[in-house]
């Protein structure tokens, strides 16, 4: 097979294969070309030397068919060497090897700069996708001619690149201080439930987002470049800003956990306030100062923070290991933690050292007497719970194999203010209440179901960090799937499991107890952990520390990433950083954000804010993935071929369901912040084609509603006029009837199809960027007019035919307009080129034949603009003979529009001698009444009268004007064929008839509607005999002649009109 591509070099004459001694000298071919069988064929063209400094020269003479020929190429042989060049493209550079054209390509060379070589476009792909992503949005990254420099290629395995980051990023601070209240407070079957529930929501979203991720590169950004690329720009800036909200809220409530383990469990005696709130605004406090410290840490470099990953990652892994180890070792040996109880009441264990707090017969009180005493008196009186009870001591960690487990199992839901008790200790007086300044382990929130699961759900978060390193990845397409998967299997186990042995080894009260008050004040999972509860504290300390971080560096890149999207116009300033790329502005934006979080001061509280955020994104995840499945896009061709649309709803179920249980009025707010940013991006106008989701959905709901609309004709009162609008462009392809398209939007109000169309003279070759310029210009006057609708440039070498191959094939499907409307010919009686009018009449003949109706505003420059609201008068309809209800219908949707709302309607119609003017006008009374038209009604009388001596003269002008020029479009020869005088003076009988009905008609509307603001009246129909098309426009003249603003409205033969409802 020979070879794709040749790469010629300069080589001697007689090294070159098949140039013998024998072979035929070059310079005596009258043709450069030959035939190629092999790799060793070569280009045998012969263009000058570059190094002769010669230009390349062609010649094409008669006989020489475009070749080179012997006067016209040479060989220089300075050096010893031939250069060959290509006679085929013009080398301006002489012999870049690399800008030679191959002569298999030679039939596609002169479109070589709009459709490149298959080999230069695969060049460009695989630099493309060696490129690290994050630096550059993809499109640019693609950008023909631009130089990059050689980046390393990534390296990153599954494993590495995938597994560890999102084992880092889910597993976080709920883990260590809530799971166990969790378990405690919703029992082991519940939490089981509420684990199951949300990791079935994240393994579902991970599905979806795989079949997403593997369907192309996904560049910086992660969900939000795969949303807003499959969902489009609106959805992706809505759902983007949510994930970097739920981003900025985890940092906080990470910092907020690092400083709950740092004051309660490691160095409580740094507690700056002591009293009322003092918890919360020694969070308040410290939580400012530690996010200072991180927020300058990110500034600094983010590479110190990738540094410290692994550290942090490790304390995580080491950490959990030794809770799995201490549950095993509890089963032979249990850990030493007592748990003082009073009856069935738990007692804070903070100010008791020694574990002797049972009451004995000694002379003196116990530390517990002042508690429930007033004094410390033998003899004082006491609390009647603490006199009625015995203290006892507990085992808070009973151990695997002591079967606690069966009490763990149900729910014990408290609300603010109860005792955490036991249920299987006895106790007398259960019923009287407990005092907060008694030691007794209080709950300090009212739980519930939904609550728990608002605050677990962000433990199982952090799915999207595979996703967001695609760059890094060596095989993204395959790692992604595989890491994310095996990450949220590897967590789920790890929750389940967790849930299985709290449940199994922990006490229950010491599980409900929050803050681990009732074991002196240890962190609850650390009491289990194994060799001491050290390892927790300080291993979940530092990976909370690395949670935030993480947060801090991820959710500034999303916000620069959305920034540099520009879809949002006031969030362009966080597009921009430091020279390196690091998004300053974006860091302190999200330091604002989170320092929100911080003053809410509570990790119960802040987790349902970031589970809604994380929940609308999830969902919009699996959206995506369902509606890119259903509509069988065609670029939808995932790798990863393991999902299904009905997993993807079944996601989007769960996320919707978990964000109403969670917190029904956080999931409302999140919706409104969502919905807010949506309209906001769509009324902005998001200036991008993604090729996302909802086009395609849009092309789909398109494509059925027409095909419904194809069922049948549209019933009368389903009727609404579809605008087909023909403007006329001037020689500077300016509109010349701009106000045209301002009528149009106010009779359509913004609503309904309108096709704005026009036509250029020329061939369509030639004339094709014309065409182009002039559909801008209308597209630009429809935006200025508001004018929702489509346009049309036809190229036509003579108008008329434009118009009417434009009346032919406008619209599509049961979407084709059925009311066209143009413009009067202004001054076409002194127009020199007759085509103006000609034209007019031959389009009012197609609509006619296409059963279209008419309209034709005259004096069209009178009419009111949209800013110019008529604020008294009247809409008159003159109503001569009836063609579908055309003029009924038409004022009332022009009142509609704020320019004519505050205009009356009336009607008038006309009443001959036979005809019961009273009855008529009782009869339209009746039947606008039906129609449910509100407007004045008069019959005005016309009276036979005679001729008058005006309209024998105004017929005797026309006449003259039409025989004048018809005289001067005949030859000699065609003037001798004129009709005969008997033909003539029926014609002009005729003539004289149809101008008298035009003067009387002008006289009686003139006299009733001068002062009206607009004036309907139907439109006669032109001759049947071309002949007389000169007199038809005159007669039109005489009709509207001293009448501001006209409207000429033609029928298209169907009603548009009905008194049924």
């Amino acid at each position: 097979m020979a070879s794709v591509r040749f790469t010629v070099t300069p080589t001697k004459a007689e090294d070159l294969p098949g140039l013998s001694d024998t072979s035929p000298d070059l310079s005596t071919r009258s043709g450069a070309r030959v035939r190629f069988g092999s790799r060793e064929s070569v280009n045998r063209s012969d263009p000058l030397s570059e190094a002769s400094g010669g230009p390349t020269t062609t010649a094409s003479g008669p006989g020489g068919g475009g070749a080179d020929t012997p006067e016209h190429s040479s060989t220089d042989q300075g050096d010893g060497n031939s250069k060959i060049s290509s006679v085929y493209i013009n080398n301006a550079h002489g012999v870049d090897d690399d800008d030679f054209y191959d002569r298999n390509l030679a039939l596609f060379e002169e479109e070589m700069d709009t459709r490149p070589k298959v080999s230069s476009l695969l060049s460009r792909l695989a630099n493309y996708t060696n490129l690290t992503q994050g630096a550059k949005e993809h499109e640019e990254a693609e950008s023909i001619g631009e130089k990059k420099k050689a980046s390393k290629s990534p390296q990153m395995g599954t494993f590495m690149g995938v597994y560890l980051p999102c084992l880092q990023n889910i597993f976080g601070v709920i883990l260590f201080l809530r799971l166990t209240w969790v378990v405690g407070t919703a029992g082991v079957l519940q939490a089981l439930c509420i684990v199951f529930l949300c990791c079935c929501c994240t393994m579902l979203t991970a599905i979806s987002m795989s079949a997403i991720a593997t369907n192309g590169v996904v560049p910086a950004g992660g969900s939000y470049f795969m949303i807003s690329r499959s969902l489009g720009p609106e959805f992706g800036g809505a759902v983007g800003l949510c994930f970097y909200l739920g981003t900025t809220f985890a940092g906080a409530m990470y910092i907020l956990g690092a400083i709950e383990i740092l004051l309660m469990y490691i160095a409580p005696k740094a507690a700056i306030f002591v009293e009322g709130a003092a918890m919360l605004n020694n969070m308040r406090v410290y939580g400012t100062i530690c996010l200072l410290l991180m927020s300058l840490l990110v500034f600094v470099g983010v590479k110190y923070v990738n540094k410290l990953a692994s550290i942090f990652l490790a304390c995580v892994i080491v950490s959990i290991v030794s809770i799995y180890i201490g549950a095993l070792v509890s089963a032979f040996k249990e850990p030493d933690f007592p748990v003082c109880m009073l009856g069935n009441r738990t007692i804070n264990g903070h100010d008791f050292v020694d574990g002797n707090h049972a009451p004995e017969v000694v002379e003196k009180t116990t530390d517990l007497w002042k508690h429930f005493c007033q004094s410390q008196q033998l003899n004082a009186s006491c609390d009647d719970y603490f006199a009625s009870n015995n203290f006892s001591e507990i085992k808070g960690i009973p151990g695997l194999a002591s079967g606690i487990i069966s009490e763990n199992l149900w729910s014990s839901y408290l609300s603010k203010g109860d005792v955490v008790e036991k249920g299987s200790l006895s106790s007398s007086h259960s019923s009287h209440p407990a005092s907060t300044h008694q030691p007794y382990v209080f709950a300090d929130i009212t739980t519930s179901f939904t609550l728990l699961v608002g605050i677990f759900f962000p433990s199982v978060t952090g799915i999207m960090a595979g996703s967001n390193r695609s760059g890094d990845l060596k095989d993204a397409q395959r790692s992604i799937p595989i890491g994310t998967i095996l990450a949220i299997l590897t967590t789920s186990i790890v929750y389940l499991s967790s849930v299985v042995l709290f449940g199994a080894c922990i006490e229950g009260v010491v599980l409900r107890d929050k803050f681990g008050d009732s074991v002196k004040g240890n962190l609850v999972v650390g009491t289990l952990a194994w060799p001491s509860p050290w390892v927790i504290v300080i291993g979940s300390f530092f990976s909370t520390c690395g949670a935030g971080l993480q947060s801090l560096t991820g959710a500034p890149r999303l916000l620069q990433a959305i920034a540099k999207d520009n879809i949002i116009p006031f969030l362009r300033v966080f597009g921009h950083g430091k020279a390196n790329g690091e998004p300053t502005w974006a860091l302190l934006l999200t330091a604002l954000i989170a320092e929100l979080g911080i003053l809410i001061a509570s990790l119960d509280l802040v987790a349902p804010i970031l589970t809604m955020f994380f929940l609308m994104c999830y969902l919009f995840v699996n959206l995506a993935c369902a509606l890119q499945t259903l509509l069988r896009t065609p670029n939808w061709r995932p790798r990863f071929s393991y999902y299904h649309w009905s997993l993807s709803f079944l996601g989007m179920i769960i996320c919707l369901a978990l964000m109403f249980i969670s917190s029904w009025y956080y999931a409302i707010v999140a919706m409104v912040i969502a919905g807010m940013i949506y309209k906001y991006i769509e009324y902005h106008g998001a200036e991008k084609e993604w090729g996302d989701g909802i086009r395609g959905l849009s092309l789909s709901a398109a494509r059925y509603a027409l095909l419904r609309l194809e069922e049948g004709p549209p019933h009368t009162k389903n009727w609404r006029p579809q605008l087909l609008v023909l403007l006329k462009l001037d020689e500077d392809a300016h509109v010349k009837s701009p106000r045209l398209l301002t009528f149009a939007s106010q009779l359509k109000a913004g609503k309904g199809l309108t096709i704005v169309g026009t036509v250029v003279s020329g061939n369509f070759l030639q004339s094709y960027g014309e065409a182009l310029a002039a559909e801008q210009t209308l597209k630009h006057l429809m935006d200025q007019e508001r004018v929702k609708g489509f346009c049309q440039c036809i190229v036509a070498q003579k108008p008329r035919d434009g118009i009417s191959h434009m009346i032919q094939s406008s619209g599509l499907g049961g979407m084709k307009p059925n009311t066209v409307v143009m413009g009067w010919p202004h001054a076409w009686r002194q127009s020199e080129d007759p085509q103006s009018w000609k034209t007019f009449i031959n389009t009012v003949r197609v609509t006619t034949a296409a059963h279209l109706a008419l309209l034709v505003p005259k004096n069209i420059s009178l009419f009111p603009s949209n800013s110019e609201p008529c604020t008294e008068g009247y809409i008159d309809v003159w109503w001569i003979v009836h063609d579908g209800g055309m003029l009924m219908l038409l004022p009332f949707l022009l009142r509609q529009h704020k320019v004519w709302r505050k205009c009356g309607m009336r009607i008038f119609t006309v009443a001959q001698m036979e005809d019961n003017s009273i009855q008529m006008k009782k009869d339209l009374a009746t039947f606008l009444y039906h129609l449910r038209i509100e407007a004045d009604v008069e019959v005005v009388e016309m009276h036979d009268s005679d001729i008058s001596a005006y309209t024998y003269e105004r017929t005797l002008m026309m006449e003259q004007r039409s025989q004048m020029l018809r005289q001067m479009r005949l030859s000699k020869s065609d003037r001798e064929r004129e009709v005969s005088s008997t033909q003539r003076a029926e014609k002009q009988t005729f003539n004289v008839t149809r101008m008298h009905t035009a003067v009387k008609l002008n006289e009686v509307i003139v006299n009733k509607s001068h002062d009206a603001r607009l004036v309907l009246l139907n439109m006669p129909g032109p001759p049947r005999n071309t002949e007389g098309d000169e007199n038809y426009m005159e007669f039109l003249e005489v009709l509207t002649e001293g009448l501001e603003r006209v409207l000429l409205v033609r029928g298209g033969g169907s009603e548009v009109i009905t008194i049924y409802s």
